[in-house]
């Protein structure tokens, strides 16, 4: 049992039939009247974020999420292969079960399976990949100051900005979190 008193950023727990996650917590205690607990909770099958209120003494079950490292193995059309590396048991899952930070995952890169009482419902790739451009304009000598961006085309098809100097060919370090271009590799 998790009571509401002892709330942590991370924390899972069961309430209403969801699992919920504590994004961030905050415990008040006002001049007049009793304390409580204000939440902001991720739904972590729905990915709903709402805002709520407990009191401290509030008791729900803990729910514990799983997390196991697979790799990537192929797609045919609507279903995703995954490899469990320990026992090589294969797991298909659908599309919607991959989030839109799945764009630049490869074959063969090792993803995050996460589930709940056996049901999958995320898939978290690595935070940072490295992809080459396979297309992008061309750079010209000297457009390094500017801070302006163009589009480039990864090998897994994912767009993303990059600075004027980054050429195909490139190979480039990504933050799947935000799609943003770190730097080159």
């Amino acid at each position: 049992m998790v009571v509401a008193g002892d709330f942590k950023n991370g924390v899972t727990f069961e309430m209403d039939g969801n699992v919920l996650q504590v994004i961030e917590f905050q415990h008040v205690k006002p001049g007049k009247g009793a304390a409580f607990v204000r939440t902001k909770l991720k739904n972590v099958i729905t990915g709903a974020v709402v805002e709520r209120t407990f009191s401290p003494t509030d008791k729900f079950e803990n729910a514990y999420v799983e997390r196991k490292d697979m790799q990537y193995l192929y797609n045919d059309g609507e279903l995703y292969y995954f490899m469990d590396m320990e026992t090589y048991d294969q797991l298909p899952l659908n599309k919607d079960k991959l989030g839109d930070d799945f764009r630049f995952v490869k074959e063969n890169m090792m993803c995050r399976i996460v589930s709940y009482k056996g049901n999958v419902f995320a898939v978290e790739p690595p935070t940072f990949v490295e992809l080459e451009v396979t297309d992008t304009e061309p750079g010209f000598k000297g457009d390094t100051a500017t801070g302006t961006t163009k589009p480039a085309t990864l090998e897994t098809g994912a767009v993303i900005k990059v600075p004027l100097f980054v050429n195909t060919g490139d190979i480039l370090k990504v933050d799947t979190r935000t799609g943003e271009y770190l730097s080159r590799a």
